[in-house]
């Protein structure tokens, strides 16, 4: 055996770990430095969370573009591209003097974002052929995302401890010279020089589809229930339905919908979506609970968040060492079996105590979920040739942004309701939410309410896991054969 070209692939991964680290690195810091960022730049509330949500936006928006213009100019060569202009936004965003400069820096760092993304999901395809090794690559690549989500806050309390607020954007650039050093010699190319032009009128589309979609349900999240974010995700959804209807029709389209026509494929990212609507609907209710309802500060309420990211890491590098002694279906069933069962827990969270079963519920979830997340997305790219590799991982990121915004808006409303709900008609002063609550006589009656709302979120989200659980077991216990890889086509 070559011991070099044996090596090389996971070489190729171990610089393909610096962007996804980054990438994850890259929002969760931003949490840290927004209250400073706010000062210092004068921006107002409006301002901030654009600086905050212009970046998912944008990433969330071009993610289906860039999967398809991946595979025309060749994947790695988008990937350095976009390592580039990320390292150079990085700077832009470290230096900006007015909240309207840090805004377009975010802007393009998005889009760069959206290049990187599915760039490495299909190098990794094109590198690892084998579906052991490839489930194997993904534990490690996932690992390395969420350890990025876990050492943000850490990292940017730690740098602004010392330094201004810049020095947290400042991270991007060396870490983007470094993958544009070794990029060339360690990663293999991918291009389809038979692929066409990408279909302009198709490229508008999908951005007009995604981006009112997810600003509605982002807007639903902070504001609540209102005309205009439900007429924005309306317009969303229209829009979307007329890209389907132009990707059917078109003999060369941006999006293959075929691909959804693999069961492998459309039941993975059904789980996989489900999974992130239930999560982030899970944290965002976690979240209140501990600041509002237990009266945490934000860093203890982070403190006690990073076991779930924790078990989250430990289960995607566990899952696939799993998957080589037991079916892959087992191991990514058992693995929701596990989430749904960690949701119930959250039953015992109270308004004065059980702080340990709602931390030990949500991890358990998180370790859990981590398991189908890792081997279903192994599953989804083993079954497609290398050559659509870019497009199931552009689709599996889009829906990684529109789960988390469908489940902020769904479950948080939902959490909102049976707030409401366990309010007395007295308590009108604090029915907007329970950070309303503080400092007025009827904290202890919004605590109870509080409670009983994650009681609600946590049984449904088990009943969502449970039913997914259902679903991989029956469509996936006969997994569809293995698509035989394409040779790469080196441009």
């Amino acid at each position: 055996m070559n011991t070099k070209s044996t090596a090389r692939p996971w070489r190729g991964l171990a610089v393909l770990a610096l962007p996804t680290l980054l990438l994850s690195l890259d929002v969760s810091v931003l949490y840290v430095a927004l209250p400073r960022i706010g000062a210092d730049l004068g921006a107002t509330g409006t301002e901030q969370l654009w600086i905050l949500d212009i970046y998912s936006f944008l990433l969330a928006g071009f993610l289906v573009t860039m999967g398809a213009v991946g595979e025309r100019v060749g994947r790695r060569r988008l990937l350095l591209i976009g390592a580039g202009a990320f390292g150079v936004a990085s700077v832009l965003a470290a230096y900006a003097t007015t909240p309207e400069m840090l805004i377009a820096a975010r802007a393009v760092l998005g889009v760069a974002g959206a290049t990187i993304m599915p760039s490495t999901m299909a190098l990794i395809r094109t590198m690892f052929t084998e579906q052991r090794q490839l489930n194997r690559a993904l534990g490690i690549w996932f690992a390395c995302f969420m350890g990025g989500s876990m050492l943000g806050p850490l990292v940017g309390g730690a740098l602004l401890e010392s330094f201004w607020w810049g020095s947290a954007f400042l991270l991007g650039a060396p870490i983007m010279v470094l993958l544009l050093i070794v990029g060339p010699a360690w990663l293999p190319e991918f291009r389809d020089r038979t692929a066409p032009r990408p279909d302009l009128p198709s490229l508008a589309l999908s951005l007009a589809a995604v981006l009112p979609i997810i600003h509605g349900g982002k807007t639903l999240a902070h504001d609540g229930w209102s005309l205009l974010p439900l007429a924005e995700i309306a317009l969303g959804v229209l829009l979307a339905i007329a890209f389907v209807r132009r990707q059917a029709v078109l003999p060369h389209p941006l999006l293959e919908l075929r691909l959804f026509r693999n069961r492998t494929v459309a039941t993975s990212l059904a789980a996989m979506l489900g999974g992130g609507i239930v999560m982030a609907g899970v944290v965002l209710v976690s979240s209140l609970y501990l600041q509002s309802v237990r009266g945490l500060t934000p860093l203890e309420t982070g403190l006690w968040l990073v076991p779930q990211n924790v078990a989250m890491v430990a289960g995607s590098l566990l899952a696939p060492a799993l998957a080589q002694r037991f079916p892959t279906v087992r191991v990514a069933g058992g693995g929701l079996v596990l989430a749904a069962a960690g949701l119930s827990l959250l039953a015992g969270a109270g308004p004065q105590d059980g702080i340990g079963w709602l931390v030990t519920g949500v991890s358990v979830a998180s370790f859990g979920l981590s398991m189908p997340m890792t081997l279903l997305l192994g599953l989804m790219l083993g079954s497609v040739p290398p050559a659509r590799a870019g497009s199931v991982a552009s689709v599996n990121e889009t829906g990684g942004e529109f789960g988390i915004a469908v489940g902020v808006a769904l479950l948080g409303s939902l959490a909102t309701a049976v707030y409401r709900d366990g309010l007395p008609a007295t308590a009108f002063p604090v029915r907007e939410g329970i950070a309303a609550a503080a400092g007025t006589p009827f904290l202890d009656v919004a605590r109870v309410a509080f409670t009983d709302a994650v009681h609600v979120i946590g049984l449904v989200g088990a009943g969502g896991f449970a039913l997914l659980a259902a679903l991989t077991f029956r469509v996936l216990r006969r997994p569809a054969p293995d698509a035989a890889p394409e040779p790469a086509r080196v441009g």
